[in-house]
C-alpha cells in the first residue's frame, strides 16, 4: 500500500471496522480525546459542589410548614361540582373521610378508586385538621410506561439498547448529581453545562456505540458542536438581552437562592437542550463516513466528504423539524394563549418567553448544523485515503 494503512477488516475495542485507520491520524485524535478527557474529569472535580454547602442551602427552603404531611387517600366518590370525598390511607390521620376541593380539570379525570394525595395541615388553636387536594398518584401507569420503553428498546436494540439505557442512567446521575447541585451553589452555569455535558458524552458515546476511532471520531464533532452551541447561545443572550427568568420557577429559584446567576443557568441549559439530537447527528455522519469508505475505497478524501456531507444535508433538514415540533409540542398551551391576544408576531419577540426559546432552539439548531461538517471533516480525515493515494 505504501501509505501505511490498509482497506480490511480492523477490530477495535471490539467492533468490526470496514477500515483500518493510519496510525498518525488515530493518534492525533486519541491525542485530542485525550487532552479534552483530562479537561473535562479536572472541570468537573473544580467544580463539584461541596456537600456541606449543598445541605446548607437546601436547610434553609422548606416545601411545607412543619407538621405538614402528604399522605395518599382513596377517592369515594367525585361530585361534578369540583370535590372529592376520600379516605386517608395512611398516615397520623389514617381513616379519616375528608371533602377536598378540586378543579374542574380533576373531576374530568379522576374516578372513584383512584388514589390522591392529600396536603393535611394539622389542627391549630384547637381547630379541625384541614385536608386539601395536592396531586393524583400517577405512579403505577409511569411504572408500567418505563417498563414497556425500557423493554422494547431491549428487545428491538437488545445489546446496543442496553448500553443506551446505561447511558441514558448516567446522564440522569450526572445532572442530578453534579450539574444542579453546582448550579444552586452559585457554580459558573456555562462552564457547569461544558464540563457535565462533555463527560456526558464521553461515558455515553463510548458505552453506546463501543470503544472505535468511528466513535471517536463522531465524539470529536459532538465536543465540537457543543462548544459551537455554548457560545452562540452566550452571544444570543448577551445581543437579545435575554434575562434567563421566564416561567414560575424563576421568581421561585430568586427568592429562595440568593446569587443565582441567571444568564448562566440559560446558558447551562442551551447546551444541555442540543444533546441529545446532536450526539444522534455526529454519529450518523461518522457511521456514514465509515460505510462510504469500505463501500468505495478509490474515493478520494475530497469525494467521501462530498458524499457524507449529502447523507448530512438530509439529516440536518429532518432534525430541524425534530426540534421544532418538539418545542411546539412542549409549548402548545402557551402559543395558544398567544394566538388568542392576537398580538403582531413582531411584539411577540419582545416578550421574554419566545425570546428566549427561538434562542434556544436557534442556538441548538445552528450547533446541530455546523456540527455535520465538522464531524464529516474529521471522519473523512481520520479515514484512510484513496487507494491510489
Amino acid at each position: 500500500m505504501g501509505t501505511g494503512h490498509t482497506h480490511g477488516a480492523h477490530r477495535a475495542g471490539g467492533r468490526d471496522e470496514s477500515v483500518e485507520v493510519a496510525r498518525r491520524p488515530r493518534l492525533l485524535l486519541l491525542a485530542a480525546l485525550a487532552l479534552a478527557g483530562l479537561a473535562t474529569v479536572a472541570a468537573v472535580l473544580t467544580l463539584w459542589p461541596d456537600g456541606a454547602e449543598v445541605d446548607q442551602v437546601r436547610s434553609k427552603v422548606s416545601f411545607a410548614a412543619p407538621g405538614v404531611t402528604f399522605p395518599d387517600a382513596t377517592v369515594d366518590e367525585v361530585h361534578a361540582k369540583g370535590t372529592l370525598e376520600v379516605t386517608v390511607e395512611e398516615g397520623p390521620g389514617k381513616g379519616d373521610h375528608a371533602t377536598v376541593q378540586v378543579s374542574p380539570q380533576v373531576v374530568d379525570t379522576v374516578e372513584a378508586g383512584d388514589t390522591v394525595r392529600l396536603q393535611r395541615t394539622p389542627a391549630a388553636d384547637g381547630g379541625d385538621v384541614q385536608y386539601g387536594y395536592f396531586g393524583t398518584v400517577r405512579s403505577v401507569p409511569l411504572l408500567v410506561l418505563t417498563l414497556v420503553f425500557a423493554a422494547l428498546v431491549l428487545l428491538v436494540a437488545r445489546w446496543r439498547g442496553f448500553f443506551a439505557l446505561l447511558g441514558l442512567a448516567f446522564s440522569g446521575f450526572v445532572i442530578w448529581t453534579f450539574m444542579l447541585p453546582a448550579l444552586l451553589t452559585g457554580a459558573n452555569g456555562l462552564a457547569v453545562g461544558l464540563a457535565g455535558s462533555a463527560l456526558i458524552m464521553f461515558v455515553v458515546l463510548y458505552t453506546t456505540h463501543g470503544l472505535s476511532i468511528r466513535t471517536s471520531a463522531a465524539l470529536a464533532g459532538t465536543l465540537a458542536g457543543v462548544l459551537v452551541t455554548a457560545g452562540l447561545g452566550v452571544l444570543a443572550t448577551s445581543a437579545t438581552r435575554a434575562t434567563g427568568v421566564t416561567d414560575e420557577a424563576g421568581p421561585i429559584l430568586q427568592s429562595l437562592v440568593g446569587g443565582l446567576d441567571f444568564h448562566g443557568l440559560f446558558a447551562c441549559a442551551i447546551v444541555v437542550a442540543g444533546l441529545g439530537v446532536l450526539n444522534d447527528v455526529t454519529i450518523t455522519q461518522a457511521s456514514s463516513v465509515w460505510e462510504i469508505r469500505g463501500a468505495a475505497p478509490a474515493m478520494s478524501r475530497a469525494q467521501v466528504f462530498a458524499s457524507g456531507m449529502r447523507i448530512g444535508r438530509d439529516h440536518i433538514a429532518s432534525t430541524i423539524y425534530t426540534i421544532v415540533f418538539a418545542y411546539a409540542g412542549t409549548a402548545l398551551a402557551v402559543l395558544l394563549v398567544l394566538q388568542l391576544y392576537g398580538l403582531p408576531f413582531s411584539d411577540l419577540l419582545t416578550t421574554e418567553e419566545i425570546t428566549e426559546e427561538l434562542v434556544r432552539t436557534l442556538a441548538s439548531s445552528i450547533g446541530l448544523v455546523l456540527a455535520v461538517p465538522l464531524t464529516t471533516g474529521i471522519a473523512a480525515l481520520v479515514v484512510p485515503g484513496a487507494l491510489s493515494e
